[in-house]
């Protein structure tokens, strides 16, 4: 299951895994182009392994890691107790 962590102003969708038995956390990142499709990337957590990165320039990847290593704590976090929302309503 994925689990909503936060939308951006251009409608990119940044939404994260349960935490695996293994302690790793899948992020997945898609924004929609102009050409009806999705630009999309995936980062595994704690690891910061990055794959699949699909339609993002570097510049763009780069600020998606920046974003993730000053949010990581949380989405590992949110990970362990159902996502956001429920983290939200404990």
């Amino acid at each position: 299951m994925m689990y909503p962590f936060l939308t951006l102003n251009d409608d990119t969708e940044i939404t994260h895994s349960e935490m695996k038995a293994n302690g790793t956390v899948k992020v997945y990142i898609e924004t929609p182009n102009d050409d009806g499709g999705f630009s999309n990337a995936t980062c595994w957590l704690p690891e910061y392994k990055w794959e699949n990165i699909s339609g993002y320039s570097e510049s763009q990847i780069e600020y998606f890691k920046h974003l993730l290593r000053n949010n990581a704590h949380l989405i590992i976090e949110f990970s362990q107790e159902g996502g956001l929302l429920n983290a939200a309503n404990s």
